[in-house]
């Protein structure tokens, strides 16, 4: 994550970053290209080098966040197995999106259907997924389907919690373990 008091230099991924922590920071209801240029110590127009116009900036976001929640997971799964591997996943995945409400929100800002980058990053994260649950006895087909209920539900809940959607959210931990345990019911280990 970029400090704002200590930026790199101006490039596309440092703008990106830079309004990742802004979005993170203060949120997305006020946010604007505007108040990115100002915290890069740039004009306006210096801005409009890296990023074509705040769609594309969203884009840019939600592309990276992606990436950096793939990565999250990725080295969650490493050496587990089992329910131990698709709970590791899971509560890897909540820690991202808590840690980076904005950034995490980014990922519903711009349209993934037809956009080849977006649609690698969103299927690498399907394919760690399917990656967690490689130790049930699942085919193909069926370990994508679970990894493709896994990820909505995943969502899904982290939606409903950053939102404020839960009245009771003292209860959000037990209730994230419940989701889990649901998700995961009725999966079979190998032998």
């Amino acid at each position: 994550m970029t400090d704002l008091d200590e930026r790199s230099p101006l490039d596309r991924d440092a703008v990106i970053a830079l309004a990742g922590d802004l979005i993170d920071r203060d949120g997305a209801e006020n946010f604007t290209l505007s108040k990115v240029a100002e915290a890069a110590d740039v004009t306006l127009p210096a801005l409009y080098r890296h990023v074509d116009n705040v769609a594309d900036l969203w884009r840019g976001l939600g592309l990276s966040t992606r990436r950096d929640l793939g990565e999250q997971l990725a080295n969650s799964i490493l050496g587990r197995s089992g329910l131990d591997a698709v709970e590791a996943v899971a509560f890897a995945w909540r820690d991202y999106a808590m840690a980076h409400p904005g950034r995490y929100r980014s990922t519903e800002r711009h349209p993934v259907v037809g956009d080849q980058e977006l649609t690698a990053a969103v299927d690498r994260v399907v394919d760690l997924l399917a990656a967690s649950l490689r130790g049930f006895e699942l085919d193909d087909d069926e370990r994508t389907d679970r990894a493709l209920i896994l990820r909505s539900a995943l969502h899904g809940f982290m939606v409903f919690q950053l939102d404020g959607g839960n009245p009771h959210p003292e209860q959000a931990d037990l209730t994230f373990d419940r989701l889990v345990d649901v998700v995961t019911s009725g999966l079979t280990l190998r032998s």
